[in-house]
């Protein structure tokens, strides 16, 4: 199957994992939703570690303690902090494990799907932000 494929494999997951997240009401979706970032993140750790390079396990290991922050920061702090960690992982996915050194630990279609899971959920999170921005605001 092609990466296109599993990149819109990974954006369908996504819609499902958001629209499930969002029938448990605002605050424990936030909480579902900073746990999918940081199992998103997490799994990396586990193909480096599979794959023997122990070396890149640590610095996964890292990417995903930052993931956790932005998670731990957006259950705590709301909304704009978890849209910010969806926005930013499909970069780490892309840069590192499509393009980089990370593209020999990590399977293709795990990445590209990841990445179309990613999308997905930035968008509907980065909605759920500024939802949250308005009521504020008004």
């Amino acid at each position: 199957m092609g990466a296109a494929a599993w990149v819109f494999i990974g954006a369908g997951l996504g819609a499902v994992f958001v629209l499930l997240a969002r029938r448990q009401g605002p605050a424990a979706a936030r909480r579902w939703l900073a746990l999918g970032l940081v199992l998103a993140a997490g799994l990396y750790v586990l193909f480096a570690v599979l794959h023997g390079r122990p070396a890149w396990a640590g610095l996964e290991l890292a990417g995903t303690a930052g993931y956790g922050v932005l998670a731990w920061r957006g259950v705590v702090r709301g909304w704009p902090w978890l849209a910010a960690g969806w926005v930013l992982h499909p970069a780490w996915d892309a840069g590192l494990h499509l393009w980089g050194a990370g593209a020999a630990a990590a399977p293709q279609w795990y990445v590209t799907g990841c990445m179309g899971f990613d999308v997905a959920v930035a968008g509907a999170v980065a909605m759920d932000a500024a939802r949250a921005r308005a009521r504020a605001a008004a």
